[in-house]
């Protein structure tokens, strides 16, 4: 039986095409080949006000408990340095459920480009981590520059299965959410 995954984004339009592919990528790594990360699309939580609210996310667990081993919220942290607080006091209350919280720093699309082979010249990582704003500063100018910001998700589709092959670097370059993320998903991969 292969064990299902449905990760909760603060708003699934465009954040699906990162935590998909990343999140499927992880769990292949960790040796779950079967398993299925599903991405909630029902309901639309549409911003990270929405996804920290405890009944919305009662809801969503009471709605799918039956179908899904391990339930995943991830949300951009967006300069609000309480936030990693905020999601392990959500975590506590879905106890004994399999509930991970995470906080992506700044934005999703940081995990993204710390996947990618190569940055445009200029770029230096350490100017993308510490950008709050990540999505407009970085990833939107390297999506118009590869013209794929007519692709799905503005380029995300094709820029996360990239940034998926290559997870050892965004484990690497995230070690604060990414990379403590995918510990906890691997540990509950291993004892289950």
């Amino acid at each position: 039986m292969s064990m299902r995954i449905l990760v909760i984004p603060e708003d699934f339009r465009n954040d699906q095409y990162i935590l998909k592919p990343l999140l499927t990528k992880l769990c292949r790594e960790a040796g779950r080949r079967s398993a299925k990360v599903v991405i909630c699309q029902d309901p639309r939580l549409g911003g990270v006000g929405e996804a920290l609210k405890s009944d919305r996310l009662a809801a969503i667990v009471d709605r799918y408990k039956a179908m899904i081993d391990v339930f995943v919220l991830c949300v951009d942290r967006d300069g609000d340095q309480g936030r990693r607080a905020k999601l392990e006091h959500i975590e506590t209350k879905f106890k004994p459920t399999a509930f991970l919280a995470e906080n992506a720093w700044e934005e999703l699309e940081t995990w993204l480009l710390a996947g990618l082979q190569q940055l445009p010249p200029g770029w230096s990582w350490s100017k993308v981590r510490a950008e709050i704003n990540v999505k407009e500063v970085y990833f939107e100018p390297l999506a118009r520059k590869r013209n794929l910001t007519r692709h799905p998700g503005g380029g995300r589709e094709i820029l996360g299965r990239e940034a998926a092959s290559n997870i050892a670097a965004i484990r690497n370059k995230c070690p604060e959410d990414f990379d403590s993320l995918a510990r906890r998903i691997e540990a509950h991969l291993q004892t289950t």
